[in-house]
C-alpha cells in the first residue's frame, strides 16, 4: 500500500443552509490566498450548515479569519492520507487502527479519477498522538 500520510488541522464554522454561503466562505479565502487541503459541507438541522476547512497552513487561515471577521472553531486535528486507489486501499489503514484498539469516528473519502485517493480521518483527541504513529508506517 503506498500511501501518505499527515496531520491536518481543520476549522469549522456553522452558516445559515441558503444559497451562496459556502461560495462566500470559499471567496474570502481565495482572495487572502489560502490554500485548502479540503473543503466539506454537511447539514446541521433544517436551517444550519457546518462548513469545514482544511487549510495547508493554519496561521494563514487564522490571520484571513481575523481578517474577514471569520468565527472559525479550531483548530482540531485530523489524519489526511493521499495515495494510489487500489481494491482495499482503506482495509489496511483501518486494519491498522483496529489493531490498535482505536476508534475511527468518522471519516470521508473520494478518489480522483486518475487513480489516487484522498482520505480523512477523524479520531478522538486523546487517540490522535497514537493513531498518527500507528500510521506513520503504512
Amino acid at each position: 500500500m503506498t500511501a501518505k500520510i499527515r496531520t491536518v488541522e481543520y476549522f469549522y464554522t456553522t452558516v445559515e443552509d441558503k444559497p451562496g454561503e459556502a461560495y462566500a466562505l470559499l471567496a474570502k479565502l481565495a482572495s487572502a490566498e489560502i490554500n485548502l487541503l479540503a473543503f466539506s459541507a454537511v447539514p446541521m438541522g433544517p436551517r444550519h450548515t457546518q462548513l469545514t476547512i482544511f487549510p495547508e497552513t493554519a496561521e494563514d487561515l487564522e490571520r484571513a479569519a481575523a481578517k474577514f471577521e471569520l468565527n472559525l472553531i479550531g483548530p482540531q486535528h485530523a489524519l489526511l492520507i493521499q495515495g494510489d486507489d487500489q481494491l482495499g486501499a482503506l482495509t489496511g489503514i483501518h486494519r491498522k487502527l483496529f489493531d490498535a484498539d482505536i476508534n475511527v469516528y468518522a471519516s470521508t473519502g473520494v478518489t480522483d479519477g486518475s487513480g489516487r485517493y484522498g482520505y480523512l480521518i477523524y479520531v478522538k483527541d486523546e487517540d490522535f498522538p497514537a493513531a498518527a504513529e500507528v500510521l506513520a508506517g503504512v
